[in-house]
């Protein structure tokens, strides 16, 4: 059961994307980085994918069949809908930004992009929009785990990988308890590397946010430290 919580608590996206190849890549990318996604292929299913259910973010092709990229974000924001939207587009003239922006996207990306460009502008656009959402003490020390974003105890921001924000957040649940490395690997990393990858991610961790920040148990795991 908790595992289904841990799960619950990666933020959703909506991708709204009539190639089924570019729609199934970024599934998979947004996966790796740490999020859920739905994907529906013309913009009359966007719509209702939209209205019925509730998602962190949405990235949405301009060209779609049925309704049209900018038409479906008119109506979603005349819908009180407000949740941050990326396009996606071939078309790249300043024009064709501005009607974008001004019909209610938040971002503008033209194909074709760089993936690490992609990511960044969904990360950028999620902290944005969801700065105080879902934000976990960890001593004096703070993580935002709709955006990834941690903060030390001297008050410097630091960006987290998908798999480094969960594997915090897990620690970070259950202040005191030990976790193995068997159990971190199943919750965090579900199961699909050796033991390994967890010692990995907890030295990036404390690269990032300091030596202390996980503490080692000798011969059982590892528990939340300070920031």
């Amino acid at each position: 059961m908790t595992e289904l919580i841990d799960e619950a608590l990666r933020p959703d996206l909506l991708i709204v994307e009539d190639d089924g190849e570019l729609r199934d890549m970024l599934a998979r990318l947004l996966d790796e980085a740490g999020y859920r996604s739905d994907g529906v292929g013309d913009g009359h299913r966007g719509l209702h994918q939209a209205l019925t259910r509730p998602y962190a973010g949405m990235i949405i092709d301009r060209g779609l069949p049925a309704v049209d990229g900018l038409d479906l974000i008119r109506r979603l924001r005349g819908r009180g809908i407000d949740t941050p939207i990326l396009i996606l587009t071939a078309y790249g003239a300043v024009s064709d930004t501005v009607a974008g922006l001004d019909a209610g996207a938040d971002d503008y990306l033209v194909k074709p992009f760089e993936i690490d460009e992609l990511l960044a502008r969904v990360r950028a656009m999620m902290r944005r929009h969801h700065a105080s959402d879902l934000v976990i003490a960890i001593g004096a020390g703070k993580l935002n785990v709709a955006t990834r974003t941690a903060w030390r105890a001297d008050g410097r921001e630091v960006e987290l990988s998908g798999r480094e924000a969960t594997l915090l957040q897990v620690l970070i649940k259950q202040p005191g308890r030990v976790h193995s490395r068997d159990e971190l690997r199943t919750r965090v990393f579900r199961g699909t590397a050796s033991a390994s990858i967890v010692d990995t991610y907890v030295h990036y961790l404390r690269r990032k946010l300091g030596s202390k920040v996980i503490e080692t148990v000798r011969g059982i795991g590892y528990r939340i430290g300070e920031m």
